[in-house]
């Protein structure tokens, strides 16, 4: 079962997500950039895909999140309703989708970017953890 929690961070705000495997746990870290950009999302907006690679897992999920970053910027959309596949060893592909919520439907904040400040994908004894921060 995937979660998240909002964490606070210095002058920027960081995301712990859980889940039973990668895909889910990267989503939820995607609900929770949404949840740092706005706090009530509407049900609306078509779903468009999201595909990125990476040399590792890390790597994968922050071309992830910078990839749903730059969509919110050059779509004027937010990201929500997150769907993620992982897999890999070597290359690590993630295949999925997301709701592209249209920016003026909703009254959001703005999230500049990703780091790979204290960023950590872990499997545990139950699952999957990520921890991300990010730049507001």
């Amino acid at each position: 079962m995937r979660s998240f929690e909002l964490k606070e961070h210095t002058a920027d705000v960081a995301v712990e997500a859980h889940g039973d495997d990668l895909g889910e746990t990267f989503a939820a870290v995607a609900d929770g950039l949404t949840a740092a950009m706005c706090e009530s999302v509407p049900d609306t907006g078509e779903r468009f895909p999201v595909t990125v690679r990476a040399e590792s897992r890390e790597a994968l999920l922050f071309e992830y999140l910078d990839d749903l970053i730059y969509e919110r910027d050059v779509r004027n959309v937010l990201p929500a309703a997150h769907e993620a596949r992982v897999e890999g060893d070597g290359e690590w592909v993630l295949e999925g989708s997301a709701q592209a919520v249209p920016l003026d439907a909703v009254v959001a904040r703005e999230v500049k970017a990703v780091t790979y400040s204290e960023m950590r994908v872990e499997e545990t004894s139950e699952g999957w953890e990520a921890y991300v921060v990010f730049d507001v």
